[in-house]
């Protein structure tokens, strides 16, 4: 996709980072993607051999392009995740696919990136406990789904109450928020909640889904957040990691307007980002 792209040559272009400090990820190993999805399932999309209905509940066909970045962007996140333990904080350029099952994808998002990064650091014992903190505005039913007997990851989802997917599953803690839900009102139910979550599950590591589709004029949306509450949200969440001396990873997640509007909201946790890198010589 052009977005992701544009959102490079953004960057680049005011400054929020360096060429030197983009690093390209390889795709994900087989492996690795298998300890979330099932071989009959990712064989079968990378084969163009899913069900109509597999397809349409996906929303995407399997093209080449398509099957080459679904790939990469796992493999992305897990490069993603690596690097906020080493440094701190680290920021990728696409991830979020949270609707995605072990067995099926949904809601254009074919692999769940966040949970094959998640099980991947598990099983390398380079984490004990991980917090998923998804604030895309559609809830993340997939990663809930798959996290569901795993205590050593937490999910977290703020999410408009009306808002595909119409069946949500259970995460550990979600929060169900009123359409039209403004700046004012959506940091504050955010403030309330996550310092007392992140106290008590202690996590090693954070994966942020920075989803801007809470935005007013977000297609898909059905929150009111400004641009301006977006990037609070961002320092909110990365300000109080941070400071606990919790590692965060970000991914963009959801978002669905004109591509110049897209590109400038996905940029504001790249934004909030180097403010804070800066703030607390990261």
């Amino acid at each position: 996709m052009a977005k992701f792209r544009l959102l490079h040559e953004h960057l680049l272009r005011r400054g929020l980072a360096r060429a030197d400090q983009i690093q390209q990820p390889l795709p994900i190993p087989r492996r690795a993607l298998e300890l979330v999805h099932e071989r009959t399932y990712h064989e079968a999309f990378c084969q163009d051999r899913l069900s109509p209905a597999d397809q349409r509940r996906i929303g995407l066909p399997a093209t080449t392009p398509l099957v080459r970045r679904s790939w990469l962007a796992v493999g992305g996140t897990v490069l993603t995740a690596r690097l906020a333990l080493r440094h701190g904080l680290a920021c990728h350029l696409a991830g979020g696919t949270h609707h995605a099952h072990a067995s099926f994808g949904s809601g254009f998002c074919i692999f769940n990136d966040v949970a094959v990064a998640a099980r991947l650091l598990l099983a390398e014992a380079a984490v004990r406990q991980v917090m998923v903190v998804d604030l895309d505005v559609h809830q993340g039913d997939g990663t809930a789904a798959i996290f569901a007997a795993e205590p050593r990851v937490f999910t977290l989802s703020l999410h408009a109450a009306s808002n595909f997917p119409l069946r949500k599953q259970r995460s550990d803690h979600d929060l169900a928020l009123p359409d039209g839900l403004e700046d004012d009102g959506y940091l504050a139910a955010l403030g309330g909640l996550l310092p007392d979550l992140l106290s008590q599950v202690r996590p090693d590591l954070v994966l942020y889904n920075a989803g801007v589709d809470p935005h007013r004029d977000d297609r898909l949306g059905r929150l009111a957040l400004s641009d301006e509450g977006l990037l609070q949200r961002d320092r909110l969440v990365l300000e109080l990691c941070l400071r606990r001396g919790i590692a965060v990873a970000t991914v963009i997640g959801g978002g669905y307007d004109d591509l110049p509007a897209l590109v400038a909201r996905h940029s504001l946790v790249f934004h909030a980002a180097a403010e804070l890198g800066l703030l607390l010589g990261l």
